[in-house]
């Protein structure tokens, strides 16, 4: 999540976008603070070609959120942990609590949980202590580590390799270059691009896309935030993806509908079936 929100409930919502021709997923959004109630976010997804929506959990009350909502509707899967800027003194007790709400068949990862070195929020130490637990976490329960890595990437990296990694691990709004690319490539760690893919000062970003892999590939919103060209400064949601895919698919040189075609193979495998 990048807590950089800057008033989005006063600005109007975009227009909806030409539909994508294959069925993609969001893979990575906060639909708990997305200023439209739930059910209208995803009637908008799905009129844009956006079939499901992984809600991430930040801290305790967004991850319970995460749950209800995955709960009450068929096409939201949700991720539950404790984010790296919320880790300071997180309680052994608090991160049982993490767990049990893992335990729920519609959870389908551990998330979003890693290293944040941009912000001061939460001391290194904590964030370590933190992010250390939610892979074990991973392991245990056997979901998807959906990782937060803001200028972190080394540590983050370096973790995972101490830890052991989970089978299925998330790199979500991916923010590496192209050689952090070909590493997480080399692990078959997956790389999210979302909206800041396609903005103008984000040629590094593009360069990593280059590189990954069909395969390893996922696109998300971060909803509300991180909303694509030609929308930035608008609220983001779910259903402005399209603008991303066909970004994405330009840049990888491929069709969109051979994009979406990967982006929702890639999704079931690791979130699993729906």
């Amino acid at each position: 999540m990048s807590r950089d929100g800057d008033g989005q409930s006063a600005r109007s919502f975009p227009p909806l976008p030409e539909r994508l021709p294959v069925d993609v997923f969001d893979s990575h959004c906060h639909l708990d603070i997305v200023d439209t109630p739930v059910q209208e976010q995803l009637r908008s997804a799905r009129a844009a070609g956006i079939a499901r929506i992984v809600t991430i959990g930040c801290d305790l009350p967004s991850s319970r959120f995460a749950v209800n909502a995955a709960t009450e509707f068929d096409d939201v899967y949700a991720a539950v942990a404790i984010h790296p800027n919320e880790a300071t003194d997180v309680s052994a007790a608090v991160l049982d609590d993490v767990e049990r709400l893992a335990a729920h068949p519609k959870v389908r990862a551990i998330g979003e949980t890693g290293l944040d070195y941009y912000r001061d929020w939460a001391p290194k130490e904590d964030q370590h202590r933190s992010f250390r637990a939610h892979i074990g976490m991973a392991k245990r329960t056997g979901k998807a580590l959906v990782i937060h890595d803001r200028d972190a990437h080394d540590d983050v990296l370096r973790v995972l390799e101490e830890e052991g990694a989970p089978d299925k691990v998330v790199f979500h709004c991916y923010s590496g270059d192209a050689r952090m690319a070909e590493i997480c490539a080399e692990h078959g760690y997956v790389m999210s691009f979302a909206g800041n893919v396609t903005f103008k000062n984000a040629e590094p970003l593009r360069d990593a896309l280059k590189t990954a892999p069909l395969d390893l590939l996922l696109v998300e919103t971060d909803a509300p935030f991180l909303t694509p060209i030609p929308h930035r400064g608008k609220p983001n949601a779910s259903y402005l993806i399209p603008h991303t895919v066909r970004a994405m698919a330009e840049v990888k040189g491929v069709e969109v509908a051979e994009l979406c075609t990967a982006i929702a193979a890639n999704g079931e495998r690791v979130f699993g079936p729906w």
